[in-house]
């Protein structure tokens, strides 16, 4: 049922300056492979064929990175890096690729409204943000057990996880009531609390299924925090007729947004590739 994907990916990734100067900040690799593949397998591995991504100024390298590089091809032919490239020939032989640009930078709401055109006004739709990297080494990978997850509850869905009440103000926060083991009814979500102000500890991360009824409601959702159109808010209208539920994954996340993220993601891979 959920069989497209939303990536925004128009962010300037200014924590990363001067790397980010001239390459995307999804294109920054961990290991061998960047940050956005990582998303599209994921979302690949949970059924998604259609992957369209929300691009700004400077980012051309993400639209060639899913795409046939004839010299290079030609290049290692019938060589042992050939086998390197296994992975990302897979993705572009079976998924479609769209893009679309946000031309000013006016939040993650707008972003995703920018991909109505991309995703349609009809399905449901997933989005991911390539910064925030998730794995399972156990099981599922995160997008696969929402989906999962929508197929039951049929409504707008947001990753969830317990973050130090320290950090709250760096997030999207969540309260509700748990209907099931790690599954929330969401009656309330804040962008970016004040610490002391947080509805519970339990922030959204990078991941989200979306009703296309969502679209309407950014439209008319007024810019928020930092003068920003905010889906929190645009989803605080659906949770409010109890059309949202945070869902507490199983995995490991890492904030690669942040370059403390980005290094423990970098050990944490090499680790695991031992």
């Amino acid at each position: 049922m959920i069989t497209k994907c939303l990536f925004p990916a128009a962010g300037y990734g200014t924590r990363f300056l001067p790397a980010t100067k001239a390459m995307p900040k999804e294109m920054l690799p961990i290991l061998t492979k960047p940050l956005i593949q990582y998303g599209v397998e994921e979302a690949a591995e949970a059924g998604c064929s259609i992957m369209a991504t929300i691009t700004g100024r400077g980012k051309r390298a993400i639209t060639d990175h899913f795409d046939i590089s004839y010299e290079l091809e030609h290049q290692i032919k019938d060589t042992s890096k050939e086998d390197m490239l296994k992975e990302i020939r897979k993705l572009i032989a079976t998924c479609t690729f769209t893009y679309t640009r946000q031309n000013e930078m006016k939040g993650l709401g707008d972003a995703i409204y920018k991909g109505k055109s991309l995703v349609g006004e009809s399905d449901p739709f997933a989005v991911i943000l390539a910064d925030d990297l998730c794995v399972n080494t156990k099981g599922d990978g995160v997008l696969t057990q929402m989906v999962k997850l929508y197929k039951k509850y049929k409504c707008s869905i947001v990753a969830i996880m317990e973050v130090p009440k320290k950090d709250v103000h760096k997030y999207g926060v969540i309260s509700g009531r748990e209907i099931e083991k790690n599954i929330f009814m969401v009656d309330d979500m804040v962008e970016k609390p004040d610490n002391d102000k947080a509805p519970s500890n339990l922030a959204i991360i990078g991941r989200y299924i979306l009703t296309p009824d969502i679209f309407d409601i950014i439209k008319d959702t007024k810019p928020g925090k930092n003068g920003e159109i905010q889906i929190t808010d645009a989803l605080l209208t659906l949770a409010k007729k109890g059309m949202v539920i945070g869902y507490k994954y199983e995995g490991k996340r890492f904030d690669c947004g942040s370059v403390d993220g980005y290094v423990e993601a970098t050990n944490y891979f090499y680790n695991l590739s031992k």
